[in-house]
């Protein structure tokens, strides 16, 4: 019997007892080394036994079977091995370096790491190719194998690599492919630790079987396998990991994306950890511990269960969308996330079931749908046996079409209810874009008023302008769905004086653009984009201070919505319309003394917005009925003008008012639910402004507003313009 391997399991010790180095009778003519032997490009082809002591040296060299016996070593450099009924490379309680692009080939084992007694050997690997037909690789209990940038390969029906006992196998930028299973872990009932595998940057490949297998049947082993940065396991029946034979493994997994499954068997045992970002898509067969920490994630392929699992900043995914998983779970902890699906429709969904204690904070990522429920009710989506573990809603309440559904508690089991009618974030975005044209409308409004004020001013000279403006509003909706709105644009016009009238009606064009960015809420926002064209008309009676204005002004709208989801997706839809609305303003100027004056004036603006059917991409409904608008205001404009002389002046005012929005539907459905899209009321308005002359024909103008009320504050609303006239 050879010496340490009795008590192996017979499967075992005959793999072991085939792959012996010795050759075949007259196989080879063997070359004896004991002290050192120096081999290269024109060496005769040999085989060679290293005695012990001795050391071979190869470099470029092409041999046969080489054995390199207890304290012996070898340095291999660019050496080609091929060796037919017989191990291309053995080491018996012996140290190998094989290095510069190095090949072994055998129909037996490529590279042999065998023990005496309680020694094993040791070989190290860099950049070269190791093939067997009975394994590419055999280790012993206390052997160590180490592959850099180097390729193992098992051909027939075995293993790229054979560990026993305590061996240990470590890769960094290589590939292990086996015939038959990627690599195997064995018994030695020499040796009680595990056997290790550590692998960086490097695949693991089993061609007609599980990527690692740990035991054998009816003889158990122990392994810990360490996955890290850039490395695979691919089996070619699906599995990742299998233990039998009552053998127990660990797998640890770092910053590495593995898909396949681990397979447990009955008696055996398995944990599993996954740490740095690294993930596992796959079933989980019977084992009996699971870690996932650090941005680390197990996305699950069916039903699972596990005996304990500890979150640690991981997280668990139930499948894809509509596949409805259950996981249960003997003992939960730490803290992670659970993202799960869940159908109002049909009240199916993901479930989580702790049949023991659950402790810890956790959090749901439950998957949003623009389609309504088609009836209220509740989803269970977690229970628990025991202990105070706590569950909340990731991102806030769940977006299930026109509103979002809350989770609450009760006893130990968790549900999804909507009974609070929380709006959802693609609903306050349809209806700010319904209730932004008006304001987007007036705000391009101010900058034309301001422009009438001046040919007042200017007794009625024709004369181009522009304008560049900007506005704030912060609105508060009789829904809830409140939204700042950011206003910016520009515009341009020309106007001159009518031939009748006595001069005193002068009428003009104007043309422009604004842009409107809308904030809401929960991760929505919304753009809209506006084109308009205008006429307006004003008359002056010098005499009396008399005045009237009147504009009317076409506007078409690019309506656009982005919407962060709920479950971290992103939804977007558009549409454009059009809007046709017009003011009239009477008037009064009054001068006084030392060049102050009072205006007062009621203005009535009326605006009517193209109504518009569209949907998000994630099947949300909206349909908006005309947007209608009717505002009347009561002020007076005070102030004074300084006359610097040669056509230059310097007036600067106040203007107080008082407005009121008359019209109070604007209804708009969001998949068939109605909302009153309320924006009536009243409010008061404030603005300041400054307009110089620098001479006859060009003037400059600053106009500064506040207002705030009923449902509209503006903090603050500003234009600069130039004016010139001839």
């Amino acid at each position: 019997m050879t010496p340490g391997y009795s008590g192996m399991h017979p499967l075992a010790r005959a793999l072991l007892l085939a792959s012996a180095v010795t050759a075949s009778p007259g196989a080879y003519a063997l070359t004896l080394v004991e002290g050192e032997l120096n081999i290269g490009q024109g060496t005769p082809v040999d085989s060679y036994r290293v005695s012990p002591g001795g050391k071979l040296v190869a470099e470029q060299a092409t041999t046969e079977a080489i054995d390199v016996r207890e304290g012996a070593s070898l340095q291999m450099t660019g050496s080609t091995v091929t060796a037919n009924g017989a191990n291309g490379v053995a080491l018996v309680n012996a140290k190998a370096n094989i290095d510069g692009g190095s090949r072994i080939v055998s129909d037996r084992t490529g590279l042999r790491l065998q023990r005496r007694g309680l020694d094993g050997s040791t070989a190290t690997v860099v950049d070269s190719y190791v093939e067997g037909a009975q394994g590419g690789a055999l280790l012993s209990g206390n052997s160590v194998l180490n592959l850099q940038g180097s390729t193992l390969v098992g051909t027939g029906t075995s293993s790229a690599a054979v560990l026993f006992g305590n061996a240990e196998l470590n890769a960094q930028g290589s590939h292990l492919v086996g015939a038959g299973a990627g690599v195997q872990v064995s018994a030695d009932d020499t040796f009680s630790d595990a056997a290790q595998v550590n692998l960086v940057g490097s695949t693991v490949e089993g061609r007609n079987g599980s990527a690692i297998v740990v035991g054998d049947p009816g003889l158990a082993a122990k392994a810990d396998i360490k996955v890290g940065a850039g490395s695979n396991l691919v089996g070619s029946n699906g599995v990742l990991l299998e233990v039998q034979g009552n053998s127990a493994a660990t797998l640890a997994v770092d910053a590495s994306d593995l898909v396949g499954d681990v397979k447990v068997e009955a008696g055996s045992s398995a944990s599993i950890s996954l740490d740095n970002h690294a993930s596992l898509t796959g079933r989980l067969d019977n084992v009996e511990a699971l870690s996932v920490a650090n941005q680390a994630r197990w996305n699950m392929v069916e039903d699972s269960s596990v005996g304990s699992l500890a979150l640690n900043a991981g997280s668990v995914r139930f499948g894809e969308a509509g596949q409805y998983q259950r996981l249960t779970v003997g003992e939960l902890s730490g803290n992670g996330t659970f993202i799960m699906d869940a159908d109002f429709s049909t009240g199916q969904t993901d479930f989580l079931d702790v049949t023991g204690s659950a402790t810890g904070q956790h959090s749901l990522l439950v998957g949003s749908s623009g389609a309504d429920p088609v009836a209220e009710n509740q989803l269970h989506l977690v229970h628990t046996a025991s202990g105070d573990a706590q569950f909340s809603l990731l991102n806030g309440p769940v977006d299930l079409g026109a509103f979002s559904y809350e989770l609450v508690q009760r006893g130990n089991d968790w549900y999804l209810d909507g009974s609070r009618k929380i709006i959802s974030p693609g609903t306050a975005s349809v209806l700010a874009l319904f209730n932004t044209s008006p304001t987007v409308w007036y705000g391009e409004l101010t900058t034309l008023r301001s422009r009438m004020g001046e040919v007042r001013r200017d007794q009625g000279k024709s004369g181009a302008w522009g304008r560049a403006y900007g506005n704030k509003f912060n609105v508060a909706t009789a829904t809830g769905s409140d939204y700042q709105q950011v206003q910016q644009g520009f515009s341009l016009g020309a106007d001159g004086v009518l031939p009748f009238g006595d001069g005193q009606w002068l009428a003009g064009v104007m043309a422009g653009h604004s842009s409107s960015d809308l904030n809401l809420e929960r991760g929505a926002s919304a753009e809209v984009k506006s084109y308009y064209l205008g006429l307006y008309g004003t008359w002056l009676d010098a005499a009396s201070g008399y005045y009237f204005d009147g504009v009317v002004k076409l506007n078409r709208f690019d309506n656009s919505s982005d919407v962060t989801l709920s479950d971290g997706k992103r939804t977007k839809g558009d549409y454009n319309n059009l809007g046709l609305g017009v003011s009239a303003e009477f008037g009064r100027q009054f001068e006084l003394d030392d060049g102050y004056f009072v205006a007062p004036y009621t203005q009535w603006s009326a605006v009517t917005i193209q109504g518009k059917d569209y949907h998000l991409d994630n099947g949300l409904q909206a349909q908006g009925d005309d947007t209608r608008s009717l505002l009347g205001k009561v002020g007076a404009t005070a102030g004074r003008t300084f006359d610097l002389g040669q056509g230059r002046f310097a007036q600067p005012y106040l203007r107080l008012a008082y407005a009121h929005e008359f019209v109070n539907g604007n209804d708009v459905k969001v998949n068939d639910n109605r909302f009153d899209n309320d924006l009536s009321g009243s409010r008061g308005e404030l603005g300041a402004g400054l307009a110089v002359s620098l001479n006859e024909r060009l003037q400059l103008h600053a106009d500064f507003d506040y207002s705030n009320g009923d449902h509209i504050e503006q903090p603050w609303g500003a234009n600069v313009g130039v004016r010139y006239s001839w």
